[in-house]
């Protein structure tokens, strides 16, 4: 009997892929570089017309995937519709789950229940095997046994019979392109073993390490986990910088991260992203007994008020006009997520602080909808502004030269920089702070 992956090699079966942001689009431009056919659906026609067309809309990642996709959709190897239904059917045997679950800085379910529901239409569809589907997006590790199952159940579908399900969170760092989907060790879990072993099969088409976890519960928790450790150091990292204001607590850290087994972390305006600030919120939701997470509780409040503690400065220093570079959590990313610069700009508008923001990568009417606050122009338009906030480290920033930064200062009295990109140049009587060094708060 030939097998899925032999299957998809040879044309036979395609790939359906449920979401065409940074996760989806990668996914479907790797799987079609080995030869699959993928059929994407997203809400977005702005996103389906660029995988039909042959392009990325998303910025920047042409670069992280390496490779032009364009000969994939002319060979009919990528192609997307609005139209899910167009991928309940025999042809379409395995199904990538790359929605968001996030919303409000919360972890959420709804765009999650709503893919599962139009994936239980395949009860209509005679196939000649079940579909199976991997679930991409970090969730919940309770999320399959007491949100999909049911949905399932509901439908009169037993999950590892009729539908597969498994659970396969990715790990891609979208700034580094050699931490791709084919470099980075993959973790898979299904709700069967028989499931398990076809996800390692199918994933081993475009990754060079498939590591498999006893169940979908494992490996749904490894994700979360992984990345709460990380939240755990960051936010150790700021509370260093606080508890003692008057050390460089980054040279102390750097020096720190010297010894072999210690990784190094940086003091910051707070985390942002799909994956560092909403990981412990996922593993504190799936644990049984959650209340022994203190630590993690403790973390998420502190990460969560650091924006504050950054308003508050600025408002006891008599800070009159702010200008926000950088609406993105991370340079050369075009994601908003939890960024800290969403909560600065909310509070100082709370404290009466004038406060625009520049983002390379969002419109005006963009960074209006987002944040309330009126764009300005880099660098000619930070002239207006006693105080400058470097939150993202976008090439954009970094690119310029020096004598266009410093001849567009007039006003500018204190720099505030989240991670370091204008260190080293000398602003005269203007005073620069890098995010945790000495006295960076006050």
């Amino acid at each position: 009997m030939t097998s899925i992956k032999n299957k998809l090699l040879n044309g036979e079966k395609k790939i359906g892929i449920w979401g065409l942001g940074y996760i989806g689009y990668s996914s479907m431009a790797y799987f079609a570089k080995s030869g699959v056919k993928c059929l994407g659906t997203d809400v977005s026609k702005v996103k389906i017309d660029a995988v039909n067309n042959g392009e990325i809309a998303i910025p920047n990642l042409d670069y992280w995937i390496g490779f032009n996709v364009k000969p994939l959709a002319e060979a009919g190897l990528m192609k997307a519709t609005l139209n899910w239904r167009e991928l309940i059917n025999n042809e379409v045997a395995v199904h990538l789950i790359c929605i968001p679950t996030e919303k409000g800085a919360k972890p959420y379910d709804e765009i999650l229940i709503d893919v599962i529901e139009k994936l239980c239409e395949f009860k209509k569809v005679k196939t000649d095997h079940p579909p199976l589907v991997i679930i991409e997006s970090t969730i919940t590790p309770n999320r399959v046994d007491e949100l999909i199952i049911p949905i399932l159940e509901k439908h009169k579908l037993k999950a590892g019979k009729d539908i597969l399900i498994g659970v396969a969170p990715r790990r891609d760092w979208f700034v580094s392109p050699e931490k791709t989907l084919k470099t980075l060790p993959r973790v898979v879990g299904g709700t069967t073993k028989e499931t398990t072993d076809m996800m390692a099969e199918v994933l081993g088409v475009v990754c060079d390490t498939v590591l498999k976890a006893p169940d979908h519960k494992h490996a749904a928790l490894v994700k979360s986990i992984e990345n709460a450790y990380r939240h755990l150091d960051i936010t150790l990292a700021n509370q260093l910088s606080m508890a003692y204001p008057g050390l460089d607590m980054r040279t102390v850290l750097r020096l720190v991260g010297t010894k072999w087994n210690i990784g190094t972390y940086t003091p910051s305006f707070g985390t942002g992203g799909y994956c560092i600030p909403l990981a412990p919120q996922y593993v504190l939701e799936g644990a049984p007994k959650a209340e022994e997470l203190t630590l993690l509780k403790e973390a998420l409040r502190y990460d969560f008020n650091m924006p504050a503690r950054v308003v508050e400065h600025l408002a006891r220093i008599g800070a009159k006009k702010v200008g926000v570079l950088g609406l993105a959590y991370k340079g050369d990313l075009k994601v908003e997520i939890l960024s800290p610069a969403i909560k600065i700009a909310e509070g100082l508008k709370k404290h009466k602080i004038g406060v625009k923001v520049n983002d390379p990568y969002y419109s005006a009417d963009e960074i209006k909808k987002i944040t309330g606050c009126e764009s300005f122009s880099f660098p000619a338009g930070m002239n207006e502004f006693d105080v400058l906030l470097l939150v993202a480290d976008h090439t954009h920033y970094k690119s310029i030269p020096i004598k266009n930064i410093l001849s567009n200062m007039k006003n500018c009295k204190l720099i505030l920089d989240n991670t370091g990109i204008w260190k080293g140049i000398d602003f005269g009587k203007i005073k620069y702070h890098l995010a945790g060094d000495s006295g960076w708060l006050g």
